[in-house]
């Protein structure tokens, strides 16, 4: 006879980091407790009206907001901006983009540029490899 399985939870900032939204946005009673697996799943599948206006809205985490200025996470800090910002906010950033974040986005995709070029490489000698 097998043991019933039991419950995974995650902690609220393992839950918001799946979710993308910004822990200290959430309601009290989500910060305040474990989150199943299955609950995460749920909320996942049918977001509450919080949940839709938080990615809507905003604030959003950095990494998030990184994604949507199309620069890193390390290029916000460098831009100065250290805490979270809004949906209006991101997209007046986008709407006349400070010198910084066009630096930061040439930096970016250069980066992603680089990655892809040596992954291309990788991906060729292990072909040639296997054909040798």
């Amino acid at each position: 006879m097998s043991k019933p399985k039991k419950t995974q939870v995650m902690k609220p900032s393992t839950a918001a980091l799946k979710l993308e939204v910004y822990l200290p946005a959430t309601p009290p009673e989500f910060q305040d407790s474990l989150i199943s697996r299955e609950e995460l799943d749920e909320l996942q599948r049918n977001p509450p009206p919080w949940l839709v206006d938080l990615r809507k809205n905003g604030p959003h985490p950095r990494h998030v907001v990184a994604a949507r200025l199309r620069v890193s996470n390390s290029g916000l800090a460098r831009g100065g901006i250290t805490e979270p910002l809004t949906t209006e906010q991101i997209a007046g950033l986008n709407a006349d983009p400070p010198p910084w974040l066009i630096r930061e986005r040439e930096t970016h995709a250069e980066v992603l540029r680089e990655q892809r070029r040596i992954e291309e490489r990788r991906a060729d000698l292990e072909r040639d490899s296997r054909h040798a």
